[in-house]
């Protein structure tokens, strides 16, 4: 069940943030096995992240890359990976003229707390940090966690066997995200309810001393993204070969020898050679120009970089 922490009220620079939940639950109000879930915000304020200015003042600080614009909407990825609008920047329930910053290690907050609350309460809790983030294929926002201590934030599955017998390879439930999605429906967004208790799944708490790997696993690595850019940032940034971050691994020098094939049609001499990918445009001067161009930027999309000044072109793979 689900149960909300009521009476915190606004938290400024220096609060004590268990102290407060404990205040706020009265006595054996948090008992062992409870997930406490806490929003990022209340966190940031305790810590003293929040800054003067507006949400496009602070987002260049806290971008490590854009990943997709429209007009007065990024999307980014933060210092901490996390992929959000606006950097997680937010200008809602703090006072006028200011914002409010993620915390700077969300998971290191969590166990700050965690271990805050054993030492008051004596209780082995484990702590969610969440902010709400919206989804790219679906409307609407939900909470997930950026932080979590004291439990495993992902349940692989694989090599688990279903009741047909099937075995699991890729179901590896995102407990944290859960937890995080499930207290919001009674901390609720207007309702200046900053936590809340998770009570029921002992199970998933950690022992005393063992934090887990925090909600830094969930970040999927840019090698693996498939989604890493959006649509049109993609395009440009192939074309102007920017950089190579958001495309992710380099594809097999198969089949970018494929791509390039059907890419540059028959006159292009495309082959592999000495762990790299040869590219010999043919026809008329100009033609070779234009089929020239449009080859690098494909490598360069497939994870793929021309050596410069090379005749024919030569493609060898890069990292992210």
């Amino acid at each position: 069940m689900c149960l909300p922490v009521d009476g915190i009220g606004e938290v400024g620079a220096g609060a004590d943030l268990a102290a407060l939940l404990l205040g706020a639950t009265g006595p054996g109000g948090i008992v062992d096995g409870d997930v406490v879930v806490v929003t990022s915000k209340v966190l940031s304020k305790a810590e003293g992240r929040v800054r003067p200015g507006s949400r496009e003042g602070a987002l260049a600080e806290e971008t490590d890359r854009t990943v997709a614009r429209r007009g007065g909407t990024s999307i980014v990825r933060t210092h901490h990976g996390l992929v959000m609008a606006a950097a997680g920047v937010d200008a809602s329930n703090t006072e006028a003229g200011t914002v409010v910053l993620l915390p700077r290690d969300p998971d290191g907050s969590a166990r700050r707390l965690r271990e805050d609350l054993a030492a008051r309460a004596g209780v082995n809790v484990a702590v969610v940090v969440t902010d709400t983030a919206g989804r790219a294929w679906r409307a609407g926002q939900t909470d997930i966690a950026v932080g979590a201590a004291g439990l495993q934030p992902l349940d692989d599955h694989s090599g688990r066997t279903d009741p047909h017998g099937h075995e699991l390879a890729v179901t590896a439930p995102a407990v944290a995200d859960e937890l995080a999605a499930a207290a919001d429906l009674v901390k609720r967004k207007l309702d200046r309810r900053p936590a809340a208790l998770v009570r029921g799944l002992s199970g998933v708490v950690l022992p005393r001393g063992e934090h887990g790997p925090g909600a830094a696993a969930l970040v999927r690595p840019e090698a693996s993204d498939l989604f890493g850019l959006g649509t049109r940032e993609a395009v440009l940034a192939a074309l102007h070969e920017r950089s190579g971050r958001g495309f992710g691994a380099p594809c097999p020098a198969a089949e970018l020898v494929e791509e390039l094939r059907v890419l540059a049609g028959p006159l292009t001499v495309v082959r592999q050679e000495d762990g790299a990918v040869v590219a010999v445009p043919g026809g008329t001067e100009r033609a070779r120009g234009a089929d020239a161009a449009r080859l690098r930027a494909a490598a360069f999309a497939l994870g793929w970089r021309g050596e410069p000044g090379a005749d024919p072109l030569r493609f060898t793979p890069a990292g992210p």
